[in-house]
């Protein structure tokens, strides 16, 4: 039989101590590594490091950055990291003009806000007032006295609310181009259609049809403005036909008849 190698405890005792010594000095490093580590961190939420440096917002127009920032409640003393974009959804979502609001945060502690607000689609007069309307069929404050509309139709003879807001879901469809082309309109109801519109448009001509289908049929009002004289002005029907008639011709009718 082989004779078995017998290690003497003397000689192991060293290499026990060296193990012990190094796994001692493992922990060493492992408690330092976390204490100063954790030291970095008090420090750094104790400091100007942690504290957003820069607020931005885009996409604002009808609300100013002014009102965006008070109601986020955000500032500099703001902690970065506690910056949540629910909260600040949630604090912008319910002004009037705010249609959705995202968060961004970027390098170096800097809270970009954009904003996506409602068109105004036309301002509704009411006794010389001017209300501005928004897609969503909401008003606004009204223009002040030295202001006056731009950019969009004025909205007049309206009574019905539920008629008003099915006037703004139409007209948000419509391309801005048509929008702008549009000067006013007018509710022109009779015994046969409650929903009939006049529109009195910005190159001179008239438009008379209904609420419903309205952006579909004044889609294509580019498309009649270009088959038709540019000299001629009168008025187009946009119905389940479409057809167009002359200021003169109608003028002459209005005589022939009243004759």
């Amino acid at each position: 039989m082989d004779k078995v190698k017998v290690v003497k405890i003397e000689d192991r005792i060293p290499k026990l101590k060296e193990h012990r010594k190094q796994k001692a000095n493992r922990r060493l490093i492992f408690y330092l590594s976390f204490f100063f580590l954790l030291l970095l961190v008090v420090v750094y939420f104790q400091s100007d490091l942690s504290r957003v440096k820069r607020i931005s917002v885009e996409g604002n127009y009808f609300v100013t950055d002014k009102e965006i920032l008070g109601k986020s409640l955000l500032s500099t003393s703001t902690k970065f990291l506690n910056v949540s974009e629910s909260q600040i959804k949630n604090r912008l979502e319910p002004i009037t003009e705010i249609r959705s609001v995202s968060v961004e945060k970027k390098f170096y502690n800097h809270i970009l806000i954009h904003v996506k607000e409602y068109q105004r689609v036309g301002y509704f007069k009411k006794e010389n007032t001017y209300y501005p309307m928004l897609q969503n069929g909401r008003m606004l404050d009204p223009l002040k006295k030295d202001e006056r509309p731009v950019n969009a139709p004025v909205i007049v003879s309206w009574k019905d609310p539920e008629q008003l807001e099915s006037m703004a879901q139409e007209l948000q469809k419509l391309p801005e181009g048509i929008i702008h082309r549009i000067s006013e309109i007018k509710l022109t109801p009779d015994s046969s259609n409650l929903d009939k519109l006049t529109l009195f448009m910005t190159d001179g001509n008239k438009v008379v049809t209904s609420i419903s289908k309205f952006s579909e049929r004044l889609s294509e009002y580019p498309v009649l403005i270009s088959q038709i004289n540019q000299d001629e002005k009168g008025t187009f029907y946009l119905g389940i036909s479409t057809r167009f008639e002359p200021y003169n011709r109608e003028a002459t009718e209005e005589t022939n008849e009243e004759n």
